[in-house]
């Protein structure tokens, strides 16, 4: 089994940063992709950023220029730096990582969420 532990979400004026962490813990064979996706009241997930074990990066369009993610390997830990924070970030922000096991097989595990509320 494999955990994952977010922090380092919460009430942030728009314009404001937050730094969002997430600590992968347990059985952990080759963390591959690691990500972050959001989901709106109402709304359903989306996918923000993911990086790759190799450092690749990929963004969702509405967060472009404004959002940077990156992570430690050695930690198993993956950031998301939030900056210029709007209105329509807020959301509850969920990690996602790839988890291969020793059998080749591929798993995706799910951070409990953390709640980033944007005021205007």
């Amino acid at each position: 089994q494999v955990q994952l532990v977010e922090s380092g979400g919460g009430l942030v004026q728009a314009g404001g940063s937050l730094r969002l962490s997430c600590a992968a813990s347990g059985s952990i064979f080759r963390l591959n992709a690691m990500g972050w996706y959001r989901q709106a009241l109402g709304k359903q997930r989306e996918l923000v950023a993911r990086i790759t074990s190799g450092g690749s990066t990929d963004y969702a369009d509405s967060v472009k220029g404004r959002f940077t993610i990156s992570r430690d390997n050695a930690k198993n830990t993956v950031y998301l730096q939030t900056n210029s924070l709007k209105p329509e970030d807020t959301a509850v922000y969920y990690c996602n990582a790839r988890v291969s096991g020793k059998n080749g097989a591929q798993y995706d595990y799910w951070g409990q969420g953390t709640q980033v509320t944007v005021s205007s």
